[in-house]
């Protein structure tokens, strides 16, 4: 679908960027050339199965998956994102799932902690405590 339809639509519409992961998409765009109102609408007349819904940058940022990306007089920087529902339950130590499960829950918290470029060294100081934490918590703990 998307390289089909949705590219005649993207490239008519003059989209710089286009960034999907399973049902989220991030659309970077110039104000001053799309309508994003149009580029929604012509979404939905393509898919009538599917219902896309739109949320604009508020304050020069917007949420995407676990991060939020900032626009900084030209350039952009990018924070860690928690949803608010967020429950940071991992797996149990006394579960049935085996010791790599358990332990692949610490590796992933601990690469993506360090693969993001955030824009404040105490963000990347408050993440490690919190993964940290979590990790130390006895109900938590191997």
């Amino acid at each position: 679908m998307e390289h089909t339809r949705l590219q005649t639509i993207l490239t008519g519409n003059n989209i710089f960027g286009y960034f999907r992961y399973v049902d989220d998409i991030l659309i970077v765009y110039n104000e001053k050339d799309t309508d994003i109102d149009l580029l929604l609408e012509q979404f939905n007349n393509t898919m009538p199965t599917m219902k896309f819904s739109l949320q604009k940058e508020t304050n020069n940022s917007i949420n995407f998956l676990d991060i939020t990306i900032h626009k900084n007089h030209g350039n952009i920087s990018f924070s860690a994102y928690r949803k608010p529902t967020t429950t940071d339950t991992i797996i149990l130590k006394d579960s049935c799932h085996s010791q790599e499960h358990k332990q692949a829950v610490i590796r992933y918290l601990f690469t993506r902690m360090n693969n993001y470029h955030l824009e404040r060294p105490r963000v990347q100081h408050n993440k490690t405590d919190h993964v940290k934490q979590q990790v130390q918590s006895p109900r938590h703990r191997q």
